[in-house]
């Protein structure tokens, strides 16, 4: 598997090692640790676990079936204003520092299944900043060059992934803290819709718009960590179920939106706009369509977050501290969240009216698109550059990140290959809340046509594998008749948001007849496995929410039923029931609906 520090912690590895007795999870904490102790000079950690402090979880794991548990051994990274028990938790500020009793909700899932904490990573103080230098613990370097950035506030969480010293990591997301650090350090970063992964034990920075996030390898790993952690909290007010958001179905292959070439920017670095269209191009090769759509509306929300009533969240999170303690503060943390001071009741109702202006002009936006893709950031910076400028450049990082939360969108970060002064660049995808699982089956199609490796340790791109990712909130729904695309019901499918996923037949198990009513003329399709034929279908995907006024729609002696597909899969299908072919017109032999009108005659 893996020389005595280069080993591959990608999850399904990992899981292999342990299965073919390559490695346990006790010798892996022990490399890790001492792996983690060379990399000191990177200002990864804020404090790593001892012996001691992992012993429990180690003894745990050995007490237990490894099959029992979905993240049975893996080791995992906490950002340090989330709170694991009885480790303190700094926000990268001492003076603020205190050892919780309980773990944050997210950890205690993680660690219920399995997972090991191996440290608490460095972060932007009070997780106000995009850029890794604002922590008294000492800069956070780039994973590929120590003179850059690593991009923040989720510094160590992205860099100890990228340096391959545990599997995954949990950043937080306010302003693009889980995907700026992703994009500088060759990684996935995903960040959830809102409340589906608790915020109970986080260190507040913006209470209403905090999201946990997630560092991975690759989409799938991202994944299986999404599905320990996305559970809803009853202790956590922001807590959402993910089953009662309601996203949009998306097709075969999701329509795609990029900013406009009047509304796109790159801060005049050549190489990122390069690398971006570069990228562009590649998706168009590959078959998606691409639409140029108005980006202003979303960069006029993205102030709202620093230069408006947000800011007072900032403050009311730690206003009792700041009020005896702002002199120890990072000075630009300082600054930027005591302009909450000059702000009244009067501008956080501003704010609320220009926020839901937004949320009215933006959602008109996604009627031709599915997912929009930008850079996930215009440029990159040094850590000299930083520190000569660090409130303006901070801003020019969040100019695609910042409005994300406000307007309720999920986005992921995902690495396209490397600029010509060889650091990692990448393209963030997004789309409203509840789209989580299809940004992540998207990312693990695109992921491997840009990239060969992940992180710095040349770790492989796992092979996509569609199959490895459900989506909860759509139905596959095979077709056969007049619902076809071009035949008059069709209509029926997209006035309810349903999308083509793909043409292909049935298992050759079925007869078909052009039954006797009318006016509309339709198909029966009758399961008979002794002397059936394969007969074209449509898959759709229909939003869940819109299933039942459509069944509602399919007159007798038509129903829904279980198709089964060549491929073996059963589907939601169109089915009629036996009684229904009586004075039929067999038409097996045509192979479908759509061939059988093309030769009818009145």
């Amino acid at each position: 598997m893996s020389t005595k520090h280069n080993f591959d912690l990608r999850i399904s590895s990992l899981r292999q090692a342990y299965a073919d007795g390559e490695l346990s999870p006790r010798e892996l904490m022990t490399l890790l640790v001492e792996k983690a102790e060379s990399y000191e000079d990177h200002n990864i950690f804020i404090h790593l676990l001892s012996d001691e402090e992992l012993e429990p979880y180690l003894a745990k794991l050995e007490a237990c079936d490894p099959s029992s548990l979905p993240l049975w051994g893996i080791p995992f990274v906490i950002k340090d204003n989330i709170d694991l028990a009885g480790v303190p938790t700094t926000a990268a500020c001492p003076e603020y520092a205190y050892v919780p009793e309980a773990s944050a909700t997210v950890v205690q899932l993680l660690v219920d299944a399995g997972a090991i904490p191996l440290g608490k990573a460095n972060m932007d103080q009070f997780a106000t900043g995009l850029v890794g230098t604002r922590s008294p613990y000492g800069v956070c370097h780039n994973a590929f060059n120590f003179d850059m950035i690593s991009g923040g506030s989720s510094s160590g969480s992205a860099v100890s992934v990228a340096l391959n010293l545990c599997s995954f990591s949990l950043g937080t997301d306010t302003a693009g803290s889980g995907r700026v650090p992703a994009a500088f350090n060759n990684l996935i970063g995903l960040k959830p819709s809102k409340g589906l992964l608790s915020t109970k034990g986080v260190v507040p920075a913006v209470r209403s718009q905090d999201v946990v996030s997630v560092f991975a390898l690759n989409s799938q790993d991202a994944y299986e960590v999404f599905e320990v952690a996305a559970q809803a909290d009853a202790e956590d007010e922001f807590s959402r179920k993910e089953m009662d958001l309601m996203p949009p179905a998306w097709g075969a292959r999701p329509v795609l939106g990029i900013p406009s070439s009047e509304t796109i920017s790159f801060a005049g670095d050549e190489q990122a706009e390069k690398h971006f269209y570069d990228s562009i191009a590649e998706l168009k090769k590959q078959g998606y369509e691409v639409k140029e759509i108005d980006f202003q509306p979303w960069l006029d929300t993205a102030k709202l977050l620093y230069e408006g009533a947000w800011v007072a969240e900032r403050y009311v999170a730690i206003e009792a501290f700041m009020e005896t303690h702002e002199s120890v503060m990072d000075p630009s943390v300082g600054a930027i969240i005591a302009g909450a001071r000059k702000l009244s009741a009067a501008d956080a109702y501003k704010g609320s009216y220009a926020l839901q202006k937004a949320q009215a002009v933006t959602a008109s936006l996604w009627q031709d698109i599915d997912c929009m893709l930008t850079p996930t950031t215009p440029t990159i910076y040094s850590i000299e550059q930083m520190q000569n400028d660090p409130i303006k450049l901070n801003s020019v990082l969040g100019t695609y990140t910042n409005f994300m939360n406000l307007l309720d969108y999920a986005a992921l970060a995902m690495p396209t290959g490397f600029r010509e002064d060889g650091l990692p660049i990448g393209l963030t995808m997004f789309a409203p809340a509840g789209t989580d699982r299809l940004l992540m089956k998207l990312a693990d199609k695109l992921h491997g046509h840009f990239v060969p490796t992940s992180g710095a340790k040349e770790t492989p791109v796992t092979p996509t594998h569609s199959e490895f990712f459900a989506n909860p909130h759509a139905i596959p729904l095979a077709v056969v008749g007049a619902h076809l695309t071009g035949f008059p019901l069709n209509g029926q499918l997209i006035e309810r948001g349903a999308k083509l996923l793909q043409t292909t037949k049935t298992a050759p198990k079925y007869n078909f007849y052009e039954l006797s009513e009318r006016p509309i003329l339709k198909p029966g399709l009758v399961k008979n496995e002794a002397a059936g034929v394969s007969i074209e279908v449509e898959v759709w995907a229909m939003p869940k929410q819109h299933l039942g006024s459509f069944l509602a729609l399919i007159p007798s002696p038509l129903g829904l039923g279980k198709v089964e597909l060549i491929n073996g899969t059963q589907v939601v299908g169109f089915v009629c029931e036996p009684y229904g072919i009586e004075g039929a017109k067999s038409i097996s032999q045509t192979g479908g609906w759509r061939n059988w009108m093309a030769v009818r005659k009145d």
